[in-house]
């Protein structure tokens, strides 16, 4: 070994020593995000940090339009009815999480069912109206919406369709029927209660499944050009969405009105600057914001807790976004694929109008901020997809192997948590030619593309090969 050498195994040490703390911050996070199950701990946490925030936000904005003299209702009485919803919520999470997700792609053809059912019984005298809207069921005084659990029903449902018929998605009839003509017959339905905000997110549910399925990109031209003609036909047709439009065209048009929720909102975040007024010390639940627990409840944040809280908010679920698309990218099943993907899209999404219409860069359409909101089917059905989106980061092919080695761990062992079976796609069979349909390949977009140069690499290996063709 030359002097040179041994001096720079010498200074090795003392650079690996001097190394910034925001790189060996940065190398320890890479590590940590290698190890299996760190996508499922990451859903596990983020979902626990935003319910959290939710159940302290809920808490301030909601104690001055709790209190009621002529039905005796106290400050806490929106907040107990949220947090039953959340400890429920809770439930649902975990059933999601322990049930096997080939059952629930086997029942997302019922649940469909079911949900055109109560979207069509929610327009009978059974549906209840308020704000002139039919959109809900009263159940033992809680209110339940349809078109929430819909949402997810449809998202399952759709991956399993486009999977089955993987093989032939290159053709136009196979890639449209019979998804699209569902959507269509939920939108029909859904505009019909009316609602607005749940056909927009009806139609990221759509687009993200044939997204997530590879569909070719100017199919999303002709809907995205469908879906703007036909929200300029509903807001021409009804002078409250119109109203709605113009004040966000021009919002200093009509601050008494229609475009007094959009204004207050804005005032509450200038008046909360930087680190907020305080948790309970924001005035805009004082009646100055209506319905601040549900739809508005971001302003709170932003007057409450300042630019930070609303960075923190905003971050978290920038968080979720990733989490929920590298579970996508990391799994072999391609039914999880498509909804792990959908999924995240769909929730962040949400998010994110919620969040747009609030600071005012969207017209305000009523989407409540997932799992921050105050809330009961929404709060049900987030905390189910959740629920989904954990279970599928047990599925990835690295921590199924270490589950099946190393055992549950400590969470599986405290919720209970059976095995994740192994993914298994279809073979050959002996003596055929044909090969197994491609309804379970993997069907994120770019996998197609990234077969070819597996079949490339296997090409020359069977040139002199003793293994026959078709085994």
């Amino acid at each position: 070994m030359t002097a040179v050498e041994e001096r720079e195994q010498e200074q090795a040490p003392r650079r690996r020593d001097r190394q910034s703390p925001a790189r060996a911050t940065f190398t320890a996070l890479t590590a940590w995000l290698s190890r299996p199950l760190a996508d499922f701990h990451l859903v596990l946490a983020l979902t626990g940090l935003l319910t959290s925030i939710g159940i302290v936000m809920v808490l301030s904005a909601s104690s001055v339009a709790s209190v009621d003299p002529d039905t005796g209702s106290g400050v806490y009485s929106l907040f107990k009815k949220h947090l039953i919803f959340v400890l429920t919520g809770a439930v649902v999470f975990w059933v999601a999480l322990r049930m096997p997700l080939k059952r629930t792609r086997a029942l997302s053809s019922m649940a469909v069912l079911v949900c055109l059912g109560m979207l069509a019984l929610v327009l009978t005298p059974l549906g209840s109206a308020g704000g002139g809207a039919q959109r809900w069921f009263v159940v033992g005084g809680f209110s339940v919406q349809p078109v929430e659990f819909t949402k997810v029903a449809f998202a399952l449902w759709g991956a399993h369709v486009l999977v089955t018929k993987y093989h032939v998605l290159h053709q136009w009839r196979h890639l449209m029927v019979p998804v699209v003509p569902v959507a269509l017959l939920m939108f029909a339905m859904v505009m019909a209660q009316p609602n607005l905000s749940g056909t927009i997110t009806l139609g990221v549910v759509l687009m993200s499944l044939l997204w997530f399925a590879g569909a070719p990109k100017r199919l999303f031209a002709v809907i995205l050009a469908g879906g703007v003609a036909g929200a300029v036909v509903l807001a021409l047709t009804a002078s409250y969405r119109l109203s709605r439009i113009m004040s966000f065209l021009s919002p200093g048009s009509d601050t008494s009105d229609s475009g007094y929720q959009a204004m207050q909102a804005k005032l509450a975040l200038a008046d909360g600057g930087l680190f907020g007024k305080g948790l309970g010390q924001g005035p805009s639940k004082w009646s100055y914001l209506p319905n601040v627990q549900n739809d508005f409840i971001f302003a709170v944040i932003g007057e409450e807790l300042g630019f930070i809280g609303c960075i923190v908010v905003i971050g978290l679920f920038t968080g979720l976004a990733i989490v929920g698309l590298r579970i996508a990218m990391r799994n072999l099943d391609p039914w999880i694929r498509i909804v792990a993907g959908t999924l995240t899209v769909f929730t962040v999404s949400q998010a994110g109008i919620n969040i747009g219409y609030v600071v005012g860069l969207l017209p305000v359409t009523g989407v409540t901020l997932p799992l921050i909101s105050a809330g009961g089917t929404s709060v049900w059905v987030t905390m189910f997809l959740m629920g989904l989106l954990a279970n599928a980061a047990r599925h990835e092919p690295e921590s199924v192997a270490a589950l099946r080695s190393q055992g549950p761990g400590k969470f599986g062992r405290l919720l209970r948590l059976p095995a994740p079976e192994v993914y298994r796609p279809p073979t050959r069979r002996r003596g055929s030619g044909r090969a197994a349909p491609r309804g379970d390949r993997p069907s994120a977009r770019g996998a197609r593309s990234a077969q070819a140069p597996e079949r490339r690499r296997a090409a020359p290996g069977r040139r002199g090969s003793s293994v026959r063709r078709g085994t």
